[in-house]
């Protein structure tokens, strides 16, 4: 299917996204990839996983980009060669990329169950309790928090950056659609101004460092 939305964020930013409905062999015919980006499809054993590289490069060609535009640096962190600051997420029917000239990161993430269990490996003890006396809100929170975590480590992934213990989140209501998030680790204490919505089944976080 063609594009599925784009979130024009502010005059330098913005997000698209693409709902997955192609066939892995309709995706792989409409874009070009350079050699070692297609040893990496090839050694995917997902087709989910697939797809989602594929939709990516739709993305990148909506944006007016290709494959042969974007690079990884050694610690996998994806970039574009004009310097134009790029994030990128993938979750099962969905990808989404996200270009500013800030630095960015992005997250989509399914909203399942799932998540209750792992909650106190990645949040505070007071936001998970907090979360479980509002069980209506309980799985939306908590995965708008590990999608905060997970995009602020797109943006400064470092290595011995804990979740649970170095990236911090203010408090915030569903409804609000934005919070402001803090990296404390060893000498950095950064604050990222961050934004996030539902979509279908998702959830989609989106944030940059306050001072970029």
């Amino acid at each position: 299917m063609p594009l599925y939305q784009k979130i024009s964020v502010d005059s330098n930013s913005v997000i698209l996204i693409w709902k997955i409905a192609e066939s892995f062999n309709n995706l792989f015919r409409a874009v070009v990839l350079k050699d070692n980006s297609l040893a990496r499809l090839e050694g995917m054993k997902s087709e989910s996983h697939q797809k989602g590289f594929l939709a990516v490069r739709m993305l990148l060609q909506e944006a007016g980009y290709t494959d042969f535009d974007l690079y990884y640096d050694e610690f996998g962190k994806p970039h574009l060669k004009d310097n134009k600051n790029i994030s990128i997420s993938h979750s099962y029917d969905f990808s989404v990329v996200m270009l500013s000239d800030k630095n960015i990161g992005i997250d989509l993430e399914l909203r399942r169950d799932l998540i209750k269990k792992i909650a106190r490996k990645f949040a505070a003890e007071a936001f998970v309790y907090e979360c479980e006396n509002n069980s209506a809100e309980f799985i939306s929170k908590l995965t708008v928090v590990w999608g905060i975590k997970e995009a602020v480590f797109k943006v400064r992934n470092e290595v011995g950056i804990s979740f649970k213990d170095h990236i911090f989140t203010k408090p915030f209501e569903i409804n609000h659609s934005k919070t402001t998030a803090l990296l404390d680790f060893i000498d950095t204490k950064q604050e990222f101004m961050v934004h996030f919505a539902e979509i279908e089944n998702y959830t989609l976080v989106w944030l940059w460092e306050m001072n970029s």
